[in-house]
């Protein structure tokens, strides 16, 4: 079986909101529940672990009840990292999940074709993480100075990202360090290559007002 980990951990405080923005609603429902949908669309056999700041579980399941959200998942309480809130759904599954998606619970505009690249990626090859050419100039800042860099060797990376259960459980059985920051960087560490493949432009992740205006009319026009 197949597993998609979800982190919802944020605060609110970027976002500039008393709820966290995973439990904002976009066009009349928490956005954390439009991206948990989109991953049952696709494959409604998926094992759904939503990841959770243990004072936030309450509030959730009160949405739940509100919403009429009655989407299976499993909760497990965040930690006090990205790093060890993935390590804690981590260490509730065993090797008989065969792949295991890592997704952002505030991208709810991932498309089942990024969903469905990442899977079979993943499954020919180990792991897959989606990404796009950035559009954008970019520069890379010195102490004295800035200097361009060739856009077209810069990838934006996305999430989700798709690994084989055991070499990902591997990979963070490693101390916690800066640089990781997302899971691609950690299983990379442990002496992974890292497959890329395209990613949606339109699966964005809010993290705060503009966000979710861009997303509110990019889900009023697809």
């Amino acid at each position: 079986m197949d597993t998609v980990i979800i982190v919802a951990g944020g605060s609110g405080n970027r976002f500039k909101s008393n709820i966290p923005k995973q439990f904002v609603e976009l066009l009349g429902k928490p956005v954390l529940m439009r991206t948990i949908e989109v991953f049952f669309n696709y494959d409604p056999s998926l094992q759904i672990i939503l990841v959770l700041p243990k004072h936030h579980t309450d509030y959730w399941k009160n949405l739940c009840e509100k919403h009429e959200f009655n989407i299976k998942h499993k909760i497990v309480w965040g930690g006090n990292t990205r790093f060890h809130s993935v390590k804690n759904a981590l260490d509730t599954l065993n090797l008989s999940s065969d792949l295991v998606a890592i997704h952002d619970g505030v991208r709810p505009l991932v498309s089942k074709e990024t969903i469905k690249r990442c899977f079979s990626k993943a499954k020919q090859t180990g792991n897959a993480i989606p990404g796009i050419p950035p559009h954008d100039s970019v520069r890379q800042i010195t102490e004295n100075t800035n200097h361009i860099i060739d856009r077209s060797l810069l990838q934006l990376i996305q999430t989700p990202q798709v690994f084989r259960i055991d070499k990902l459980k591997q990979a963070y059985e490693q101390d916690y360090r800066e640089i990781f920051t997302d899971d691609a960087s950690v299983l990379e560490t442990n002496g992974e290559k890292i497959n890329l493949v395209e990613g949606n432009r339109e699966n964005i992740k809010i993290t705060n007002k503009i966000d979710l205006i861009i997303a509110e009319t990019l889900m009023n026009n697809l």
